[in-house]
């Protein structure tokens, strides 16, 4: 009995031990909060801001096709041995794939010159699906511009609206249209990364640059902004930097190539203006030591031409063509080209300590330019 009576005492002493749980599961599977849909959604109105001008201008674009034929050289057996050969001439058909972009309602097309160079046969394809011949009208090496018209005369087209190339912002939105590696109606997005490019492909260049990828098949196509107007064509180039995959694209400035296509439409060539005179940019260091401020200087004046009637002088500052102050001789350029064969430009001009001069010039055309 006492025996039991301790164990009985061992039993009763001190808590009870707590009882032994499992630990608590979480549930790690993702769960998004459920939040109503905001019309205030910032990148929702992003995003559909960009749908939208893609749908607006997408009935413009269209894919252009040619047919080419190029003399290949084939090595044939003199003898049936095969122990000489020669070399003969066969004709090779290509084909070849573009883009354009539809700028009048007669149908009349943008693309790029090297797109359709040589074709013997061209056909477009329009957004909806529609396949009708084209002929070109005229085309422009200097910038690798081309207008092509629809022979099809019997229904008005989808013409693109147009932008004001100049007042492009770099950081600007910046969309590209067209149908590279025969995908048809492809659309990148990117931004504005630089203006007034130069990569010596061309005769002359003022590209403006994007990383919205711009490969074979883009060529002629529309760059356009977020309101959907056409700010650039774009120029399939190949660069070192493209080669390498790095998101650097580049395009016609929309200002120029209307000039160049409205040319094209009413004479079949584009005159490329000038003035008779060269420009040079003013480095930084000698802008105030020896210019007074002024960042562009005449170099040279060609006798015979608007400049030299006019008075200009190597050495003469130019401050303003047609308003505008001017950082660089491109500057200058840009301004002269965006203008037609005898159109009138105003330049505000410093001799010296002289007091500034407005002389208005009257553009000729540029023969080292013109084809």
């Amino acid at each position: 009995m006492v025996f039991s009576a301790l164990i009985s005492g061992m039993l009763r002493r001190g808590p009870a031990p707590p009882a032994i749980t499992e630990p608590e599961e979480h549930d790690t599977r993702f769960a998004p909060r459920q939040r109503p849909i905001s019309g205030s959604n910032p990148a929702r109105q992003f995003s559909d801001a960009i749908a939208d001008a893609v749908e607006k201008v997408m009935p413009s674009v269209v894919v252009i096709r040619t047919e080419k034929v190029r003399a290949r050289e084939q090595r044939v057996p003199l003898d049936p041995f095969g122990f000489s050969y020669g070399v003969r001439v066969v004709p090779e058909q290509l084909e070849g794939e573009g883009s354009g972009v539809i700028i009048d309602e007669r149908g009349y097309i943008v693309t790029s010159w090297h797109v359709i160079d040589e074709a013997r046969q061209i056909e477009v394809v329009l957004n909806d699906g529609t396949k009708l011949p084209a002929t070109p009208v005229g085309r422009d090496t200097a910038s690798d511009l081309a207008v092509l018209k629809i022979k099809t005369e019997a229904m008005s087209y989808p013409a693109v609206e147009f932008g004001d190339s100049d007042i492009v912002r770099v950081g600007d939105v910046s969309i590209a249209i067209g149908s590279p590696f025969s995908l048809q109606s492809s659309v990148t997005v990117g931004h504005v990364s630089q203006k007034g490019r130069r990569v010596q492909i061309l005769p002359y260049e003022d590209f403006i640059q994007t990383d919205a990828a711009i490969n074979e098949g883009n060529s002629g196509g529309p760059l356009i902004d977020v309101d959907g107007r056409l700010i650039g064509i774009n120029a399939a180039i190949q660069t070192e930097a493209q080669k390498r995959g790095v998101g650097i694209a580049f395009a016609v400035p929309s200002n120029l190539a209307m000039v160049i296509a409205k040319s094209l439409i009413e004479t079949g060539r584009h005159e490329w203006p000038w003035v008779g005179a060269f420009f040079y940019t003013v480095e930084a260091p000698f802008r105030e030591s020896i210019f007074d401020g002024a960042s562009v200087v005449v170099s040279q004046v060609w006798d015979g031409t608007a400049a030299e009637r006019a008075g200009f002088q190597p050495g003469d500052l130019v401050l303003e063509v047609d308003g505008v102050k001017v950082k660089t001789k491109y500057d200058v350029d840009r301004i002269i080209f965006n203008h037609a064969v005898g159109d009138e430009v105003r330049f505000l001009v410093r001799r010296g300590k002289d007091r500034p001069s407005a002389v208005v010039l009257r553009l000729e055309e540029y023969p080292a330019l013109t084809p």
